[in-house]
């Protein structure tokens, strides 16, 4: 099969690979989408992500959709043939986490795109059958990809206790705020506020529906006289941050989302005085049957986020498209082209 393999900083090389034979209890997924995310370009970029660095070539790629093609000893035959959206972390199951069903946070986790293990930037992958999940025809291959994106929303959403009233503020209208934002409001949240100072993301928020939009650039969020009882925060951006958790009210849930540096500011008085609940997320456990209900109702609208799709020969250009295109929100690569 082919590969797109990262040999290092900025260079990635199209390779033949073998392909993978799946073990007992894995399926053989060709791969038909895989979403790029911001992790993606980090690594092509700079070679690592905090403690995880690349010290040898690796296939990145987290976000894919596909058919099952083979089914391995003990997987059920009729699994062959169904489309798929792959999550694309496997547990080991058994550690203290798993058992308490935060896989999530498995110590052992074996995640695609994540060194040292190959992602999905290739014409198949092997996976655990249970983290293979089926998907309706409704759904197409980008959008049965990008279920792995949402899932972050849903999970953020989850933390945060997000219902019907909820007032909810989202600093940072990429990719992962865009779904955090659908996400927020499929839960039945009354008024979502989406921040940014990208004008072109922020119109497509009021397209995905969004109550309210600011470009902070322009408009200081102190200024704008929006009290929320959720912070989903997905900028990454420290002194944003810090505004944003000025903002909450009382009582109030902080979900910290996007990466951005090791340490921010913390304002603590405001935290303290307001008993704020503070805390971050790191994927998501559970997520995919929720994640796949919500976009086949059409509760949230994955294929809007597609802005480019990229052959497997162009993933180099896939993971650079944000820095030629202000306009980009989602690039898609499809191996099989």
């Amino acid at each position: 099969m082919r590969a797109a393999v990262l040999e290092g900083v900025g260079r990635i090389q199209l390779e033949e690979r073998p392909r993978p034979e799946p073990g007992p209890r894995e399926v053989l997924v060709r791969v038909a989408s895989v979403g790029t995310c911001g992790s993606d370009v980090h690594y092509y970029e700079h070679g690592r992500i905090g403690d995880f660095v690349v010290e040898s070539p690796l296939v990145l790629g987290h976000e894919p959709s596909g058919t099952v093609v083979v089914a391995g000893p003990g997987v059920s035959r009729d699994r062959v043939g169904r489309r798929v959206s792959v999550e694309p972390g496997v547990p080991d199951f058994t550690c203290r986490q798993c058992r308490a069903g935060r896989y999530n946070l498995c110590p052992s986790m074996r995640f695609f795109g994540t060194p040292p293990i190959d992602g999905a930037f290739c014409e198949y992958v092997v996976t655990h059958e249970e983290f293979a999940h089926p998907v309706p025809d409704t759904l197409s291959d980008d959008a049965a990809a990008l279920i792995e994106p949402l899932s972050v929303g849903v999970w953020a959403c989850w933390k945060a206790r997000v219902e019907p009233g909820t007032r909810v503020l989202v600093t940072g209208a990429g990719p992962v705020g865009l779904l955090c934002m659908q996400t927020a409001l499929a839960f039945g949240a009354t008024d979502v506020l989406i921040t940014d100072v990208n004008s072109v993301r922020l119109g497509v928020a009021r397209d995905l529906g969004a109550s309210e939009t600011l470009n902070v650039g322009e408009t200081r969020l102190s200024d704008a006289g929006f009290e929320p009882d959720v912070l989903l925060e997905c900028s990454g951006h420290p002194a944003a941050i810090g505004e944003a958790i000025r903002a909450v009210g009382r009582a109030g849930r902080v979900v910290l989302i996007g990466m951005g540096g090791d340490e921010i500011p913390l304002p603590l008085s405001h935290v303290q005085t307001r008993e704020l609940e503070v805390t971050g997320t790191f994927r998501y456990a559970g997520t995919w049957p929720a994640a796949i209900a919500l976009a086949a109702a059409g509760r949230v609208q994955l294929d809007a986020l597609v802005t480019g799709h990229y052959g497997l020969a162009d993933v180099e250009q896939a993971l650079t498209a944000g820095t030629r295109d202000p306009k980009l929100v989602k690039a898609v690569v499809r191996p099989q082209e």
